[in-house]
């Protein structure tokens, strides 16, 4: 399958996500070999126009009224705007057409309108990548191009045939700390993937449609200890809970790879709540806060549009593992499991929703900014501490068990005593799969200790040979000596990279 027949596939499914709130690209086949070189992307910048700033006047024609007549119904209109935008030859307005061929590719515009739009662009910036979006998209975030004022509004009514609530995303009065121009469509409308409000909880041993092997997100505080099936969770990405008294959001960006738990509590003295908007930033999950509507950075826990992006707030991370349901329940006896009766009705099964996506190496949409050091969908576990970034790979973790490190002026252990937790299910579109979902990584502050592995899983020795046990808040050594728990959490590689290109890794 090339790009544009997964881009065509893609206008169809605008209709049909209106049914099914699933993410509509999910419903495609995973990446093909054919694929692949459109959608890996290259670490080189290639020569671009020099960018035109916003306060520079175009010299035949107002900015607004272009963006106008490119939205106007009259074809005639529209044509009359391509050629006076081509003879300016304003870099500004390659971010526009970027756009048009986008949502002619996708049934937003007519299809008559995308010869001449993919024939302005090329003339414009000078690049030859035909109707390829996403060659389109990694080249122009290589650049340093800026888009014409009014852009941002104006791309959110041209998203709104989509979804017109789209449009109240994207406004040229918010404040933004991310490039409107690489907010792509991720192929669902806003809550297209539901997120879970206070889910129904069961007792582990009501639990009998988990198998033993399978993934969960689990997640203690306070003594209350809860797992999040991956079977569940692949199929809605957010869930808003409360657990042990604390209010809890935890976001799954299956397009990175990264399940985070924030406190819901901001610093600002506000507790927000969050869905999905349906839109991405370099393949990363934008959530939204349900009580004033900005946009949010999954990976960071920061908003980055919208009325709260004016403030330096950033969500603390709480302490979460990706483990098998087996050590999970060893661990914590007690735990409640998600009910299956979520109030959706979805193929709740292990592979169901993305195992061809997790299954294969390519990703789904374009990055650009991206490192060749790790696998692109290699999985890593996170950290940012001190102001520093720094990826551990997971298959290296799990190989020397317990890692002592030092991050920022932060010493660390990392215990990854329990190896990688693989799946076998089964897809409707790619059929039977296999893959590792990740694996059971802790980490704590070791303080002047250094550890290795104990005699069994879940406990420790230091450098004297005392012995201590590894809990969900904290390492817990002799003569009630602890050791505080330090959060992060797993992703893709690529993932990472794209918003950490200063990471650290280590060797």
């Amino acid at each position: 399958m090339n790009i544009r027949l997964l881009i065509a596939f893609l206008g169809i499914m605008i209709i049909l996500s209106s049914c099914t709130p699933e993410r509509t690209l999910s419903t495609t086949p995973s990446v093909t070999p054919e694929l692949k070189p459109q959608m890996e992307a290259t670490n080189t910048i290639p020569s671009v126009p020099s960018p035109v700033g916003d306060d520079t006047p175009s010299a035949s024609f107002d900015i607004e009224t272009m963006l106008e007549m490119l939205l106007s119904e009259e074809p005639e209109e529209r044509d009359s705007a391509l050629n006076q935008i081509l003879a300016s030859k304003d870099p500004r307005f390659i971010a526009v057409l970027i756009e048009l061929m986008r949502a002619a590719q996708i049934g937003l515009v007519p299809l008559t309108d995308y010869p001449p739009v993919v024939e302005a662009l090329e003339g414009l910036s000078g690049q030859s990548f035909d109707r390829d979006w996403p060659a389109w998209i990694e080249w122009y975030g290589a650049s340093e191009l800026a888009a014409p004022k009014g852009f941002t509004s104006w791309k959110g009514r041209l998203l709104s045939g989509i979804d017109p609530r789209f449009a109240g995303f994207l406004k040229d009065e918010y404040p933004s700390r991310i490039r409107v121009e690489e907010i792509q469509w991720g192929g669902v409308m806003v809550d297209g993937i539901p997120a879970l409000s206070n889910p129904e909880m069961i007792p582990a041993d009501e639990a009998v449609y988990l198998d033993l092997g399978e993934p969960v997100f689990g997640i203690s505080l306070n003594g209350d200890a809860r797992a999040y099936p991956l079977r569940i969770m692949d199929w809605h990405e957010m869930a808003n809970d409360v657990v042990g008294g604390v209010p809890v959001s935890l976001a799954y960006c299956t397009l990175c790879g990264a399940g985070i738990a924030f406190d819901g509590r901001a610093p600002d003295g506000n507790t927000y709540t969050f869905g999905s908007s349906g839109f991405l930033f370099r393949s990363n999950k934008l959530m939204y806060d349900r009580e004033t509507g900005s946009l949010w950075n999954q990976l960071t826990g920061e908003p980055v549009l919208g009325d709260l992006a004016a403030y330096d707030l950033r969500l603390a991370l709480l302490p979460l593992v990706l483990t098998s349901w087996s050590d999970w329940l060893a661990q914590h006896p007690d735990t409640q499991v998600l009910s299956l009766d979520t109030g959706y009705e979805r193929p709740y099964e292990l592979g169901a929703a993305y195992g061809d996506y997790f299954s294969y190496e390519a990703t789904m949409f374009p990055v650009w900014q991206r490192s060749d050091d790790l696998p692109a969908k290699s999985r890593v576990y996170a950290l940012y501490l001190d102001g520093v970034p720094k990826a551990y790979a997971l298959d290296r973790l799990v190989e020397d068990q317990v890692v002592n490190d030092t991050l920022g002026e932060t010493p660390i252990v990392l215990v990854a005593q329990h190896g990688t937790v693989e799946v076998e299910g089964y897809n409707q579109r790619a059929g039977v799969v296999a893959y590792d979902s990740g694996g059971e990584v802790r980490v704590f502050d070791r303080g002047e200790h250094s550890f290795s592995p104990g005699q069994q899983p879940g406990t420790l020795l230091d450098e004297q040979g005392n012995s201590w046990q590894v809990s969900e808040e904290e390492l817990i050594g002799p003569d009630g000596e602890t050791a505080a728990r330090v959060s992060g959490h797993l992703a893709y590689w690529f993932g990472w990279f794209a918003f950490f290109p200063n990471t650290l890794i280590f060797k």
